[in-house]
């Protein structure tokens, strides 16, 4: 207590932030790297006109909040006021399309990484570059308002991400991690920059709509991990801390997506290493030793936040149809009188889920809240499937909710796994899913047929891990890279808690992903019924 009260007041500590899809929180950390105090501050995006958006003013006061909170707990731990930072590192969700014009006012209202309404334009874009565009890429948007005729396309002079947008505030800077630019626009590795064929293309493609920018005009530079990002000004210390004890000058890190932090908090940057990330939605990323042999439209090139090659396998869905169906119980609970303990509840049902037969016993469930691109569908309803002859009990009910928070990862990564017979050494799982009990580790193992590292700090998520990348920027006297940073530094070794799979779950995952594609031709339907 008395070596992080000191490294408070004396402005040594680090801070990292991350917006998340329901949650944004703050990670302050120490020089040993580990977290010292947290704030958090809860907000949902909301569907507005067809598309999935947060406002400004959810941003700003969201950040605000989660701030002050921080400032709370730093004061109840430790009775100081946090007057300086050593350095400070801004994180978000990834892709998304944010467009401002030369006063720097937003174009339309932000649109999220859920949104699905660009499927023209990825298509166009993925058969003109070669290279897979998902739905969701900063570029898919931009392309898709171009094809639509939307007005404020002609007045943009700055497109970015959230992280960008909120770093562009806080600094002044228009930078963007090169693994949340690679978001945005294929990266080169080689370059750690835009892709500067696919840049020409789209230059050439837009040319005709008389537009008074080119590509590189509007968007973010792209930088690696530990360059100069740029310093807080006055002004983005008064949008941070709106108490006013905050002092402008903190260095801030390349600001980051979540995919990127996700691996750096599991030390996930080497080849040959994964991580799963799994709350309101997932993604694995596996650090590749060679390309691969050609474009897949449920896998998403992307980089680590050092330029390295990843394959990407990105879910809209994970854990809020769960989440749902834990409320009803814990409804059911304040019914009958019972003491209400939400974490208490999420440990009893998914240990639960872990006495379930392994193919669920026949039951199957679809967590789609929103489209999901790696099934097919562009619209989600989730649904509850079974027959009269399943073992329908709460052990097999849960456990099928479990498999349907990772049954579309599981089809992505089969492609990886078993048609270009990628390898992987470790793969490490983080986020909410991981927390409660050893079921979501068991479960992502059978789902994987692989291992899977969990470590105490896969609660802690992508704040913890920009504030390590914030820290990896003024806390390297050796020069280390990256990966051995992470490797000899942070973690010193600890690959976490391993667990490895039974071949009895893997076969009954096996068989409850055979059925859950079969019965995708029933949430197809449901989705169009929706429609109608």
């Amino acid at each position: 207590m008395t070596d992080a009260k000191t490294t408070i007041s004396a402005g040594k500590a680090v801070l990292g932030i991350e917006f998340g899809s329901t949650r944004i929180k703050a990670v302050l950390i120490g020089p040993d790297c580990k977290p010292i105090a947290q704030g958090s501050h809860t907000w949902e995006n909301r569907l507005e006109n067809g598309l999935w958006t947060y406002s400004i003013e959810d941003i700003w006061g969201g950040l605000q909040d989660c701030y002050q909170n921080l400032r709370k707990d730093v004061d109840a731990r430790y009775g100081v006021e946090i007057e300086s930072l050593a350095a400070i590192g801004i994180s978000a969700m990834m892709h998304g399309y944010m467009a401002f014009d030369k006063n720097g006012e937003i174009q339309v209202p932000f649109r999220t990484w859920r949104n699905t309404n660009t499927g023209a334009a990825a298509a166009e874009l993925s058969e003109l570059f070669g290279f897979n565009i998902p739905l969701r890429w900063s570029i898919s948007h931009l392309y898709q308002c171009m094809l639509d005729g939307e007005e404020h396309v002609a007045k943009i002079d700055y497109l970015t991400t959230l992280a960008g947008y909120i770093h562009w505030k806080l600094t002044g800077r228009r930078v963007l991690g090169v693994g949340d630019a690679s978001g945005m626009l294929p990266v080169d590795s080689e370059t750690k920059t835009y892709c500067a064929d696919m840049v020409e293309k789209f230059d050439s493609l837009a040319a005709p709509k008389g537009y008074p920018w080119k590509l590189l005009d509007i968007l973010p530079e792209s930088i690696v991990a530990g360059a100069d990002a740029g310093c807080l000004t006055a002004e983005g210390a008064k949008l941070l801390d709106v108490s006013g004890h905050l002092k402008a000058g903190v260095p801030l890190c390349p600001p980051e997506g979540d995919a990127g932090t996700g691996m750096v908090a599991t030390n996930a940057v080497k080849q040959r290493t994964g991580n799963v990330s799994a709350g309101t939605s997932s993604f694995s990323m596996i650090v590749l030793e060679k390309p691969l042999s050609k474009p897949y439209e449920v896998i998403d090139m992307v980089t680590t936040p050092d330029g390295s090659p990843v394959a990407m396998v990105h879910c809209n869905n994970c854990t809020s149809d769960i989440n749902a169906w834990v409320g009803i119980f814990k409804e059911f609970e304040a019914l009958m009188g019972m003491p209400v303990d939400e974490n208490e509840l999420f440990t009893k049902l998914f240990g639960a889920a872990l006495d379930g037969d392994p193919d669920c016993g026949g039951i199957l469930s679809y967590n789609y809240i929103s489209g999901e691109p790696v099934a097919g569908l562009l619209d989600g309803r989730p649904l509850f499937v079974r027959s009269a002859n399943d073992r329908f009990n709460l052990a097999n009910f849960m456990r099928a909710h479990l498999y349907a928070s990772i049954g579309v990862l599981k089809i992505g990564n089969d492609i990886l796994f078993k048609q270009e017979n990628v390898k992987v050494d470790r793969i490490t799982g983080h986020g909410g899913l991981f927390k409660s009990t050893t079921a979501g580790q068991r479960v992502l193992g059978a789902a994987l047929n692989s291992p899977i590292s969990t470590m105490e700090t896969a609660g802690e998520g992508g704040a913890w891990g920009i504030a390590l990348l914030a820290g990896f920027m003024v806390n390297n006297p050796d020069g280390l890279s990256l990966p051995d940073y992470l490797e000899k530094v942070v973690f010193a070794g600890n690959r976490g808690v391993e667990i490895a799979p039974s071949a009895e779950d893997v076969a009954g995952f096996n068989a409850y992903i055979e059925n859950y594609q079969a019965g995708l031709a029933i949430e197809k339907a449901a989705c169009l019924a929706k429609k109608q």
